[in-house]
């Protein structure tokens, strides 16, 4: 199972454990969100129904994609805790050969003679380090402390604020009444500025090149945002 990225302390006040959820969920909602301006820009939609548009996105989407968070997040914990139980009767029940199972992996990493007989007498001597250890050695799964419930909130303000991000020129020119000629291109500025700032964190995350995960997230919303653009620039010209 695939070990999520979560360590203790934090990033700017943000506790680094949900950092991966932040920037995930931020991705998705500028991306979206930048979409659905796009194509109403390339559709020369009014104002009014590029706020309503813009907003539905932000909530419905955020929503689905909290919830789906949530759900992932809930079958990883309750499928460990089912794998957990298993190995905890095989131990109370098979005990000769899960010692066995013990000796197998310690002497497939190096370990010999005295050396070997005193870590297996010392892991299955506790029995839940005995079943920690399975888990981890044998199925190779960690369990994920982190609530279920705040990674799907995390998930759910992420794509909202940096959702937002697209959205604020629209909203400072329905609030100001100014002219709307360049808004569109405000908020390309405005998105490629929150696509860095996400694609920095991305590279904390992944442990990659900050440039290269800056680079491919810019280069995905720009790509999503060409295609959104021209597709309602046609619908807009047909219908």
């Amino acid at each position: 199972m695939e070990n999520t990225y979560h360590r203790r302390g934090s990033f700017f006040g943000f506790q680094k454990e949900y950092i991966a959820e932040f920037v995930y969920g931020g991705i998705d909602g500028t991306v979206t969100t930048f979409a659905v301006v796009a194509g109403s820009a390339g559709a020369e939609l009014t104002l009014p129904i590029v706020l309503i548009l813009g907003f539905a996105n932000l909530i419905a989407d955020g929503f689905a994609m909290s919830v789906g968070s949530y759900f992932s997040a809930k079958a990883e914990n309750d499928s460990f805790e089912k794998h957990k139980a298993v190995e905890r009767w095989e131990v109370e029940n098979l005990r000769e050969k899960e010692v066995e199972e013990i000796r197998e992996i310690y002497e497939a990493k190096g370990f010999k003679g005295n050396l070997l007989r005193q870590v297996v007498d010392v892991i299955t001597s506790d029995e839940e380090v005995w079943v920690d250890t399975m888990m981890k050695e044998e199925l190779e799964m960690i369990k994920d402390d982190r609530p279920p419930w705040k990674r799907g909130l995390v998930t759910f303000l992420a794509f909202n604020v940096m959702g937002f991000i697209p959205l604020v020129a629209y909203v400072l020119a329905g609030i100001t009444g100014a002219s709307g000629g360049n808004l569109f291109t405000m908020s390309c500025f405005f998105t490629a500025v929150g696509l860095i700032l996400i694609g920095l964190l991305k590279g904390v995350v992944t442990e990659q090149n900050p440039l290269r995960g800056t680079a491919e997230t810019v280069l995905l919303g720009g790509a999503a945002a060409t295609i959104a653009y021209f597709v309602g620039d046609v619908l807009e010209k047909l219908l």
